[in-house]
């Protein structure tokens, strides 16, 4: 006969950390129990009302059979095996042993630490849902399944991490997103083994096919609402365990200079708003790296009346222009780097010394010029019209002006030809990153860098592949 004590010592001889509680209690009968957690991630106040108090009232012997009947708890399942009970206390379950009884019950009782669903700080709307992601990953699927009530909608639940062993749930609607390619990110997630999954990031890794590029290969999204959308439309979403940021493919470059608020407005308003964000992208990136290479290179690109202007700024300068522009656009990102790891009081002090005070005091002391300030100011402000590609947008600012300062015009025309050509060739799971613009399909222009009214939307992206097309049918 497999006495408790030998149970409890099979958990406890591998779990040895004080936080694991072991609570030993009596029925009236005089049968014994034992309740396993760890403290912090299970629910003691359901663990007593649903499981400790009817045992506890139970008056004549009881076998195993009875003791589930007894459980007042939804969520219960069966186990056989020391190491299932040892993974379900670690996860935040309880595991029940009875006395004499080798078999033990896993009751759900997992209630870990967590905020409630807030607007995310990187996603900010004027019209439209304020709801955002959380780290829990239950009210994350639960905000998931309050938008998409549909029986085709599937959750797989994978684990992930070999210590953290951290939940991941893939989610897809069955009929509509290609077929075979929740099986891919599976397979594709299954290659990689790392101790630990603190956020979702490291998943966006695994999954991507070429993890080194410059351009990412999966979307973005802290708001429920672009996440169900996403998922509406035939891709898959991944949200993990512990990270307000979910993961959407397949991706395409066009959907970060798309907004959610672009469906609650005007389609009118939508289209001057990304064109907008399209222009700035471009602005933000090129604009330094020309302004040099004309100063260095071809100083008849830069209009008279505005050439005298430049020339009056920068008589004087101890800096050439590329080393100028080189120091300005360093002190920019030292800037934006000290100001969001300050703290918030402090970060207000160092943004109002950082802009005013030192870059002022600069253009009078002669080290830098107006022009120089200016241009990377407005660099910096048209880049985050689009802040899910800034990582991306940055470090192309970077090189286009080290290519401006080297080489010049000549070489910024070839490398936007070998950029042109990279993405062109680029794909995500299948959808290539330039769709619908490379290669040209008409039916997704339609909510590409034109918005058009949502009768107009009557079938699914083409480029995704799908196989349920008909999005919206007219009667």
């Amino acid at each position: 006969m497999v006495t408790l004590e030998k149970n409890i010592k099979g958990v406890k001889d591998v779990l040895t950390s004080q936080d694991i509680i072991v609570f030993e209690f009596n029925s009236l009968s005089g049968k014994k129990f034992a309740a396993i957690y760890a403290d912090g991630l299970a629910d003691k106040q359901l663990l007593g009302e649903l499981v400790v108090k009817p045992l506890r009232a139970a008056k004549e012997d009881i076998k195993l059979d009875d003791v589930k009947l007894l459980l007042a708890s939804p969520e219960v399942k069966d186990g056989k095996k020391i190491k299932d009970a040892i993974k379900e206390v670690s996860d935040g379950n309880a595991v029940l042993f009875v006395d004499g009884e080798k078999d033990f019950f896993i009751i759900g009782l997992k209630n870990p630490p967590g905020r409630t669903p807030a607007e995310p700080p990187t996603q900010i709307v004027i019209k439209g849902p304020r709801e955002g992601f959380t780290e829990d990953i239950k009210t994350n699927l639960g905000l998931v399944r309050k938008r998409v009530k549909s029986e085709n909608m599937q959750v797989k639940m994978l684990k992930t991490g070999k210590r953290s062993d951290t939940a991941v749930a893939m989610i897809y609607l069955d009929g509509v997103c290609e077929k075979g390619l929740p099986e891919k990110i599976e397979k594709q997630l299954a290659k990689n083994e790392i101790d630990l999954i603190p956020d979702s990031s490291y998943i966006s890794q695994f999954i991507s096919k070429k993890p080194r590029s410059l351009f990412k290969r999966n979307g973005t999204t802290e708001k429920p609402d672009i996440f169900c959308a996403k998922i509406c439309e035939g891709r898959v979403g991944l949200i993990v365990d512990g990270s307000p940021i979910a993961i959407t493919v397949p991706y395409m470059i066009v959907e970060d200079m798309q907004a959610s608020e672009d469906y609650y407005a005007l389609s009118y308003r939508s289209t001057v708003l990304r064109i907008i964000r399209f222009l700035s992208i471009i602005v933000g990136i090129f604009l330094p790296a020309l302004y040099i290479s004309a100063q260095l290179f071809k100083i008849q690109l830069i209009p008279f009346q505005l050439l005298l202007k430049i020339s009056s700024s920068i008589s004087g300068l101890p800096l050439s222009p590329s080393v100028e522009m080189f120091f300005t656009l360093f002190v920019l990102e030292v800037l934006n780097e000290a100001s969001i790891r300050m703290p918030k009081y402090v970060g207000l002090a160092l943004s109002v010394v950082g802009a005013l005070v030192l870059g002022d005091t600069a253009v009078k002391a002669g080290i830098i010029s107006s022009p120089a300030i200016i241009i990377i100011a407005l660099s910096a402000i048209c880049l985050y019209t689009t802040p899910d590609l800034v990582e991306t947008t940055t470090t192309l600012r970077w090189i286009f002006l080290i290519i401006a300062g080297s080489i010049g015009p000549f070489g910024i025309v070839v490398f936007i030809c070998f950029l042109i050509c990279y993405l062109v060739t680029e794909q995500s799971y299948g959808t290539p990153l330039l769709c619908p613009f490379a290669p040209l399909v008409k039916n997704d222009l339609y909510d590409g860098m034109v918005k058009a009214n949502s009768s107009l939307l009557k079938n699914r992206p083409e480029s995704l592949n799908v196989r349920d097309k008909v999005r919206l049918k007219q009667k």
